[in-house]
């Protein structure tokens, strides 16, 4: 994948704040720390020649995966970049068009529902996107590392995780672990709404809330402001395989 050169040229003094913060070591290893300009070229001419190209920006991004949900759910998937010479070129080196923050629930794998391969994606998984430092880092690392051009939040139909928070709210009690994640869900529960329409609305609010807090990051904003990034949120119906966007 290409982003544009100003979008690209940012990518390196948000790396290097990350190397003062102490976590250069450990994102060395993940990078190579080959991410200047040449080198970094130099490894996507190498993918080239064997992957698919990449989304230019936000927008083509998001039309690769609207596309490869479209094969995912009428059973025409490809199952791209999956071959050995992929594999062998990934060795050197990624470079993912989009970060996917999606639930733990193991009927919404994105590689899977939106049909792409090594390579293709960052997934950051919660229960319930539940955002902590941990996967709010792991977010920033695609976006100011690799410079992913954008991010989506993907929730889905049947949410366990936004079920045990609105089930918390009637006076059940959860694990305190769980706990932690139903008190994060449960500003987005509309109390107007009864049984299962209230945990469906809780799941469409709760990825507005996780997108916006991500758009309204300081370093994320930034790219969003200047086109590099986009943030969408989206949902995934079980029952159709469908994804849509959540506005």
């Amino acid at each position: 994948m290409s982003v544009d050169r100003d979008c690209e040229s940012e990518v390196v003094p948000a790396r290097r704040r990350m190397v003062r913060a102490g976590l250069g070591g450990a994102l060395a290893l993940g990078v190579g720390l080959a991410c200047g300009p040449s080198a970094a070229s130099g490894a996507r001419a190498g993918e080239a020649a064997v992957r698919r190209p990449r989304p230019a920006g936000p927008r083509q991004a998001w039309g690769e995966l609207e596309a490869g949900n479209r094969r995912w759910r009428t059973f025409h998937e490809s199952h791209p970049d999956r071959t050995g010479h992929v594999r062998r070129a990934l060795v050197g080196g990624q470079h993912p068009f989009a970060v996917v923050l999606g639930c733990v629930d193991s009927r919404v794998p994105p590689e899977l529902v939106f049909d792409q391969g090594l390579g293709d994606l960052l997934t950051v998984r919660s229960a319930g996107e539940v955002l902590d430092e941990a996967v709010l880092g792991s977010i920033a690392y695609g976006v100011l590392e690799l410079g992913v051009p954008l991010i989506v939040v993907l929730g889905h139909q049947g949410c366990g995780a936004v079920a045990a928070a609105v089930h918390a709210e009637a006076g059940g009690e959860l694990p305190a672990h769980i706990a932690y994640l139903a008190d994060r869900i449960r500003p987005a529960i509309d109390h107007r709404l009864q049984g299962d329409a209230r945990i469906d609305a809780a799941v469409t609010e709760n990825v507005r809330r996780v997108r916006a807090r991500l758009a309204a990051e300081p370093d994320l904003a930034a790219r969003v402001a200047d086109g590099c990034l986009a943030v969408v949120g989206a949902r995934y119906e079980l029952t159709s395989q469908l994804v849509r966007k959540v506005h």
